[in-house]
């Protein structure tokens, strides 16, 4: 049984400094880097890719809505035109960085709003799975599991891998709880291995009412923004080999089912 382990990385810009990159790339198989539209500069892209390359982590495009000042996490509108094109950039931003760097980005990984958007919104979803089409790269598209982004992906032709949160709490349509919601981060590490086993176990997400929505699970994701993050991933690692698991690239575990 394979697994992907994801996180999302190289979301320092400039002076200001989040996560422990150095201490994840040690554990997980793929990086989703900020492009600088929510966070990540160009330096600090060359460098979380140069680290990657060294740690032999895959590198993934983490595109978000044009927002450094909210983190990415506020809903903006962006017309069907203009959201293509910031897909795009962002992706070939990252791409020719990749390159000067010896690497390829593998994947693409929408960022907070933008993410939220596209697993409801089929047309957002839409233009986003057909930017990553577009680009020519054979990029996998990692999409939440269950989102209307994976349905879009599929529609544009694109290996998909569905990803679920150990860290984060599921509503009862088995979208993110809102993060303003009490319990809606998970911020104890046991309870991100409990909820990532779980859910391996049942075949799919489980809700904050106990309910288990079915879904194949490709990549199991852990914030890199939160406190401890490093840690936890590298116990939730340690917990899913011990059961069986074996973590892995996303197109090794695409192969594989």
């Amino acid at each position: 049984m394979q697994i992907n382990l994801n996180a999302d990385l190289g979301e320092s810009f400039g002076a200001w400094r989040m996560g422990d990159d150095a201490a994840l790339l040690q554990v997980v198989n793929s990086a989703n880097l900020a492009c600088g539209f929510h966070a990540g500069d160009p330096l600090v892209m060359t460098q979380t890719v140069r680290a990657a390359v060294a740690a032999r982590v895959e590198v993934g495009a983490h595109p978000a809505l044009p927002d450094l000042q909210g983190f990415g996490r506020r809903v903006m509108h962006l017309a069907p035109a203009e959201l293509r094109a910031a897909v795009l950039y962002q992706i070939g931003a990252l791409a020719a960085i990749a390159a000067s760097e010896g690497a390829r980005v593998a994947h693409v990984k929408p960022h907070g709003a933008l993410s939220h958007l596209s697993w409801r919104d089929a047309a957002t979803a839409r233009v986003i799975a057909e930017a990553v089409r577009d680009t020519g790269a054979g990029l996998i598209l990692l999409a939440p599991a269950r989102s209307a982004l994976a349905e879009a992906g599929q529609a544009a032709g694109l290996p998909v891998a569905l990803e679920a949160f150990a860290d984060r709490a599921y509503a009862a349509d088995g979208t993110l709880a809102p993060r303003d919601q009490p319990g809606a981060v998970l911020t104890d590490t046991a309870a991100c291995i409990a909820q990532a086993r779980a859910m391996l176990a049942r075949g799919g997400l489980l809700t904050a009412q106990g309910e288990c929505l079915p879904t194949p699970i490709h990549s199991l994701c852990v914030h890199g923004d939160t406190p401890h993050a490093a840690a936890t991933a590298r116990a939730l690692r340690e917990a899913l080999v011990a059961d069986g698991w074996r973590p892995a690239g996303l197109a090794a575990v695409l192969a594989t089912g």
